[in-house]
C-alpha cells in the first residue's frame, strides 16, 4: 500500500509499487484504491484467497476500468481486502483479517468489497473500486454510510477481474459524497442510453418495503415521505421471495462454472458459509438452472416495462443495519438470506441501483436506494444527488489519516 498508515485494516500489505497516472484530468487530485480482484500492474491478485495469491504472477497489465481512472488523473493508493473469492456479504476473511467499519467499529463492514468501503469511509482515499455480484458494493455502502452505484449489468468492463458469477458480476465504486462518485462514474461508464426526466415517476415496491422492521421502515418513510411527488405503489409479480430462490440457483450455476473447479482441484480449505455455497453449486443440475431462468427472463421483461424510460423504484438496500461482530451463529446464518431477498432484485433485473446514506438504525448507518431503467446510471445518480445529496453521512469513529 502507498499510504503511511491503515488504521482500519482496509489495505492488503503488498510491497508498495507506484502505478503511473495522468498528470491532468477530470480526477486530478483524487486518490483511489482497488479491490484485490482486479489486476493492477506491479501487483499480484489474491482474490482474498491464499492459494490464489500464491499462484498469481505479478501483473504486467492493469484492468481497463482501473486504467481509465488512472488516465483521468486519479492516484492509486493500494489494493484492498475482500472476502475469500468474493463469495460472501459480511466482509470477514479468516486468512487476511477483517477491515474495521469506520462508522460502526463494533459491526461488520459488509462484503465482499469490505476493504474498499472501509478505506473510503475512513477518509484514506476519495474513491475505491469494488465489485457487486449479490450486493458486494451495495451492502457495504449501507453499512458504512457511503454512496455507491451498482451499474447496469455489463456497462463497465470487468476484463482483468476475477469472475464469480458472470451473469450477475458488476463493477462498483464507493465515495463519501455524490459529486465524487459521479466524477468517477463519468470516467468509467460513458454516456447514458436513457436520461431520466427531471420529475420521474416514483414507485414504491411494496414487496420490498414489507420486509423492513419498524426502525428501518421509519428511516424509509422519513426519507422518501418528504418528497414533493407521492410515489405510486407497485406489486412486482411473484414477489421478492420468488426472485431470491431463482437468484440462488442462477448465481450458483455461474459459480459452478467459474470458481468451483478451482475450489475442487486446489483442495483449498473452505471457511464457514463458503463451504455450504460451494457444495450447493457443485450439486446444481441443468434443470435447476433452467428453473431459475424461467423466473429471470420474464421478470426482466416485467420490470423493464414497469419502469419504462421514466420510472424509479424507491427501494431499501438491505433489511437492517449491520450486525455486531460478536453476534451469535444464528445471526450470521440468517442475515445474508434476509438481505439477499432485497439485493437480488437488481441482480435478477440487471438494472442500476444507487445507494446513499439515509440515517441510522441501532446506532449504525442505514442506507437507502433508487433503482432506475436499464442504461440510466449517471442520470440516476444525479437524481439521487439532487434529492438526497444534503443528507448527512455518519462521521467515522476511527481516526482517519490523510493519505501520503
Amino acid at each position: 500500500m502507498l499510504i503511511e498508515t491503515d488504521p482500519v485494516r482496509a489495505f492488503m500489505p503488498y510491497p508498495s509499487v507506484a502505478v503511473p497516472n495522468a498528470a491532468e484530468g477530470p480526477l486530478s487530485g483524487l486518490t483511489f484504491a482497488v479491490k484485490d480482484l482486479f489486476d493492477v500492474e506491479g501487483y499480484r491478485t489474491g482474490c482474498g484467497c491464499p492459494l490464489k495469491l500464491a499462484m498469481s504472477e505479478v501483473k504486467t497489465r492493469t484492468a481497463p476500468s482501473v486504467q481509465r481512472l488512472l488516465n483521468a488523473g486519479a492516484k492509486f493508493m493500494g489494493k484492498t481486502h475482500t472476502d475469500e473469492l468474493a463469495w460472501s456479504l459480511y466482509g470477514l476473511n479468516a486468512h487476511f483479517g477483517t477491515p474495521i467499519n469506520p462508522a460502526a467499529p463494533d459491526r461488520i463492514p459488509g462484503g465482499s468489497s469490505s476493504g474498499s468501503a472501509a478505506a473510503v469511509a475512513a477518509g484514506l482515499v476519495d474513491l475505491a473500486v469494488g465489485t457487486d455480484t449479490g450486493g458486494s458494493v451495495r451492502a457495504p455502502a449501507s453499512f458504512c454510510g457511503l454512496w455507491t452505484l451498482r451499474p447496469t449489468h455489463g456497462r463497465v468492463s470487468l476484463e482483468g477481474c476475477m469472475e464469480l458469477a458472470a451473469s450477475f458480476d458488476t463493477f462498483g465504486l464507493f465515495a463519501r459524497e455524490a459529486k465524487t462518485l459521479l466524477a468517477g462514474l463519468e470516467v468509467v461508464s460513458g454516456e447514458d442510453a436513457i436520461t431520466l426526466p427531471t420529475e420521474p415517476r416514483l414507485l414504491t415496491p411494496v414487496d420490498m418495503v414489507a420486509q423492513l422492521k419498524p426502525e428501518p421502515r421509519a428511516v424509509y418513510d422519513e426519507t422518501f415521505g418528504g418528497l414533493s411527488a407521492k410515489p405510486v405503489e407497485v406489486y412486482p409479480d411473484g414477489g421478492a421471495n420468488a426472485f431470491y430462490d431463482a437468484f440462488r440457483l442462477l448465481q450458483a450455476a455461474d459459480a459452478k462454472r467459474a470458481v468451483v473447479p478451482f475450489i475442487q482441484t486446489s483442495g483449498m480449505p473452505l471457511a464457514a458459509g463458503i463451504d455450504e455455497r460451494a457444495a450447493f453449486a457443485a450439486g446444481l443440475s441443468e434443470a435447476e438452472e433452467a428453473e431459475g431462468n424461467a423466473v429471470r427472463d420474464p421478470y426482466r421483461a416485467f420490470i423493464d416495462e414497469l419502469l419504462g424510460k421514466d420510472g424509479v423504484l424507491l427501494a431499501p438496500v438491505v433489511h437492517n443495519a449491520p450486525f455486531r461482530l460478536d453476534a451469535g451463529r444464528d445471526v450470521f446464518d440468517g442475515f445474508r438470506h434476509d438481505a439477499m431477498r432485497l439485493l437480488c432484485v437488481c441482480g435478477m433485473s440487471g438494472l442500476p441501483q444507487v445507494v446513499f446514506p439515509a440515517g441510522t438504525v441501532d446506532n449504525a448507518p442505514y442506507g437507502l436506494s433508487m433503482i432506475g431503467p436499464r442504461g440510466s446510471d449517471l442520470s440516476l445518480v444525479r437524481l439521487a444527488a439532487r434529492l438526497f445529496g444534503t443528507l448527512a453521512r455518519p462521521e467515522p469513529k476511527i481516526v482517519a489519516l490523510t493519505p501520503a
